[in-house]
């Protein structure tokens, strides 16, 4: 079974990040953003999934596990964001919901325990690495809890509102994807020359991705210039 999971986790991989980027810099709402977002989609579920069953595998990195769940969360809702509302949506929206909540409350233990607990784990990073990281996820996810709750009680909101809660949950779970990769050199050096490998170069890729998110996120809530809205009212 780990024969065989391994090599399709590592393509999905290393085809949501291609796919991703794709999804970022082309035309929002064209034909090339909609179909790479939803391949993008497909493979980040593949890799996540595949993740999850590998570590059950060995001695379980209870950790990446958690991460894993998260992706199939953010990508998920993501995706449920730009799709017409249904019951169907609604049913799936709320067990995400409950999900991300129960993701919340694990990373705030896992945390606590991290932050408390000298010395190195099994993988050889530190305890308190650990635990900060554990913080920074629960803290996306208690926000992406409170998104959720709006939603439920309001309903999905329209315009840049709901694109930017497209857009940064494709954008984490992108970060998710090109983090896993770019952050452990070993792995970044049997794909790419040396001169990429150092710490500068592999930061490089996650801090355009953030650079990217934000500047979408100012696009899509920003309000639009006066002629464009008097266009849209004259075309009423």
């Amino acid at each position: 079974m780990h024969s065989f999971l391994l090599p399709i986790h590592i393509a999905a991989g290393g085809l949501a990040i291609v796919l991703g980027a794709i999804a970022l810099v082309v035309r929002k709402g064209g034909n090339v953003h909609r179909r790479s977002g939803l391949l993008f989609v497909y493979v980040m579920l593949t890799m996540a999934i595949s993740a999850s069953i590998l570590e059950f595998l060995k001695s379980p990195n209870w950790t990446n596990v958690l991460v894993s769940l998260m992706t199939v969360y953010l990508v998920g809702t993501a995706l449920t964001t730009v799709r017409p509302v249904t019951p169907w949506t609604r049913r799936i929206n709320a067990a995400a919901l409950i999900a991300a909540a129960g993701l919340a409350i694990v990373n705030v233990l896992g945390g606590i325990k991290g932050v408390t607990t000298p010395g190195l784990s099994s993988g050889g990073v530190p305890f308190r690495t650990i635990g900060v990281m554990s913080f920074i996820l629960a803290t996306v996810m208690i926000l992406a809890v409170a998104g959720d709750v709006r939603i439920l009680v309001s309903g999905m909101p329209r315009g840049g509102r709901r694109l930017a809660r497209h857009l940064w949950r494709m954008c984490f779970a992108l970060f998710i994807a090109a983090g896993s990769f770019f952050s452990i050199r070993e792995r970044v050096a049997k794909i790419l020359p040396a001169p990429f490998t150092t710490g500068w170069m592999r930061a490089l890729p996650i801090l355009l991705l953030f650079g990217a998110m934000f500047y979408w996120l100012w696009r899509v809530r920003r309000p639009r210039p006066l002629p464009v809205l008097l266009r849209h009212g004259q075309a009423e």
